[in-house]
Order: structure tokens, then C-alpha cells, then sequence
């Protein structure tokens, strides 16, 4: 009887598919003399690029996981994509000859304006230009890295969507200019945006960028793709390597939420899954040190919502559940959250 029990489970197991996911980091110095919130040392990194060595992660370029993302082909088990963001010089002097070594592909995401203005220590157009040709990608990371998710004091929506058309657009072409590239990629500066903002990117073909946490699968909307952030405070391998085991829970029905809170705080989220990779009663969810109750509303979706006020600012709400199918792998899903007012 137990040899029978024991065959059951198993060829139950074997039935389960984990969700295709991959997972993107963010980086932004690489240097012992920047702030900490946004950095992490050589030693760090490198540290890093060595962990995904030894436990042969699949590093990809950004380009090979969009693409499997617009065409819905299978993403490799444990691909991981590198991206930088704000144009650093030390991603040239000190990020680029490592991962040199490792030979592992990486995407730039820079700020033409502040390039052209040498606006602290950033890369020149030149060193630009020969991570280009080495074969970084280089991608757009708004004009000015400015805050884009809703309009200034006394902007019209109307002038707010010109201007941020404008910034998008003049980013893209300086970037073809010096580079030769255009992959119509953007990262939202700060992580910040807003459902306007999403349209907005839509409508110009561009795919969005952000950097809530979360893997990235088939179900990932191309207008908020996440990140997980690999500096500071989450530079530590102990917890990073968990993140690198990220899953992508599969969305079946994502109710259009605008990260922008305007009226009701605390906000609500509300998804509709594929449950069959985990267990809804193992399913947690997390903003700003609360510890959140799913409400089940029928047995694949669920909404969640704070217990108090989302303050000024950046948060989210993190959801995660422990594969069935993949020990020491986890689902993961984030929504970021603004609040300006």
C-alpha cells in the first residue's frame, strides 16, 4: 500500500509544471564610494556573477527574453538577465571588466540628456559607444530621468502626455544616433509609473520596465516587466540567491490596476492564477511590514489590501507561495504602488 501511495504522489509531482520565468536584475554603481542604497562593491558583484556560475544559471541577454516574451516561446529553466540603469561611469570602469570575464551579456539602460550635460560621474557618449560595439545593449532610460507617472503641479494631462512623448522619443533617437541600437525599451526612472504612462508606452510601441520584484514569465505584462533589485541592502547572497529561484505565477486575469494611488488607500489587488504549482493556503502576501490575508473570491483569484494607508511615496505589495513541483523555488509577484499627494 505504501509502494502505491508512494507511485501516486510521484507521477501526481511529475504532472505539476512549474511556470517558464526568468528573472532581471538591477544594478546601478559598482563602486565602494557611492551610496550604499544604490550600490554594490566589485567584490559584491562579482561575488554575484560567480554564484550564477557555479550553480549554472542561463545568463541572457535582454533582447533573447523579450523576444520569448512577444513570440511566447518557452523561457530557459533559471535564465537570468543584467541590467544597469542611470548611465554610471563606474559601470564602464569597474562593472564592465568583469562581467567581462564572465562573458555574461548585459543592457544599459541610460539618460541622454544627462549625458550630454555630464550630470555627476556618468558615462561619456564615447564609452557608450564602445560598450555598443562590444555588444552591451543599450536601451532608453527616459531623457532627463525624470519622474514620468503623472503631471506637475499646474500640467494639463495633455501637455503631460506631450512631454512625455517627447522624452521618450528624443531619448530613443540620440541613443540610434551614437549607438546604432533601438530596441524601443524603457525603463522607468525611479521604478515609477502610472496607467496613463503604461497607455502612453503602448501606444509608441515601446515595451515598459520597472523595478518592482517579481520573475518574468509568458503572462508578464509588457508594459510593467519587473526587476530585483541586486544593490544595497539587497546586494546580501543569502537572500539574492533565493530571488534567482523566483518563479512567475500565471496570470490568468490581471484586473488593470493603476500604480498610481489617487482616491482609495489603501489600494486593492486583485489576480486571477493558474492554481496548480502551489497551495492557495501557502500563498503570503507582504506591504510595508504588514503581513497581508488574501481573500480567496473563488479558487484561482484572489484581491489583497492593506490594513492601513499606503504612505507618501514608493511601496508595494509582494505575493509569493513555495512551488509544489521545485523544492527551494517560490512564486513571486509585486505591485508597486505611488502615492504623490
Amino acid at each position: 500500500m505504501l509502494r502505491l501511495l508512494t507511485l501516486f504522489f510521484g507521477l501526481f509531482y511529475l504532472t505539476l509544471q512549474p511556470a517558464q520565468a526568468a528573472v532581471i536584475l538591477i544594478y546601478h554603481h559598482v563602486a565602494d564610494d557611492t551610496p550604499r542604497v544604490t550600490s554594490v562593491t566589485a567584490d559584491e558583484f562579482r561575488s554575484h556573477l560567480q554564484y550564477l556560475k557555479d550553480h549554472n544559471f542561463n545568463v541572457i541577454g535582454l533582447d533573447v527574453l523579450i523576444n520569448q516574451l512577444k513570440t511566447n516561446q518557452p523561457i530557459a529553466d533559471n535564465s537570468v538577465v543584467i541590467t544597469f540603469d542611470d548611465s554610471y561611469e563606474n559601470n564602464f570602469t569597474t562593472a564592465r571588466p568583469i562581467l567581462q570575464q564572465f562573458g555574461y551579456p548585459y543592457t544599459l539602460f541610460i539618460s541622454p540628456g544627462s549625458i550630454d550635460k555630464q550630470d555627476g560621474p556618468l558615462l561619456s557618449w564615447q564609452q557608450v559607444k564602445q560598450m555598443s560595439d562590444e555588444g552591451v545593449l543599450i536601451a532608453n532610460h527616459a531623457m532627463w530621468h525624470e519622474h514620468m507617472a503623472a503631471p506637475e503641479a499646474g500640467e494639463t494631462t495633455q501637455a503631460w502626455q506631450a512631454r512625455m512623448q517627447q522624452s521618450i522619443l528624443q531619448a530613443e533617437e540620440k541613443i540610434k544616433q551614437h549607438t546604432g541600437q533601438s530596441h524601443k525599451w524603457l525603463a522607468y526612472p525611479y521604478g515609477e509609473y502610472s496607467l496613463a504612462l503604461e497607455q502612453l508606452v503602448s501606444e509608441l510601441g515601446f515595451i515598459g520596465i520597472g523595478q518592482h520584484s517579481g520573475a518574468v514569465g509568458n503572462s508578464t505584462s509588457l508594459t510593467h516587466i519587473p526587476r530585483f533589485p541586486a544593490a544595497g541592502q539587497y546586494a546580501d547572497l543569502t537572500q539574492l540567491s533565493q530571488k534567482f529561484r523566483s518563479l512567475a505565477f500565471t496570470i490568468t486575469n490581471e484586473q488593470q490596476t493603476d500604480s498610481l494611488i489617487q482616491k482609495t488607500n489603501p489600494p486593492t489587488l486583485g489576480l486571477t492564477l493558474k492554481v496548480d504549482d502551489f497551495q492557495p493556503s501557502q500563498l503570503q502576501c507582504y506591504a510595508s511590514g504588514q503581513v497581508l490575508t488574501p481573500n480567496w473570491i473563488t479558487k484561482n483569484s484572489f484581491s489583497v489590501q492593506a490594513s492601513k494607508p499606503l504612505a507618501k511615496g514608493r511601496s508595494r505589495y509582494n505575493c509569493t507561495a513555495p512551488s509544489l513541483s521545485k523544492k527551494g523555488y517560490y512564486y513571486w509577484y509585486s505591485q508597486p504602488w505611488l502615492r504623490l499627494d
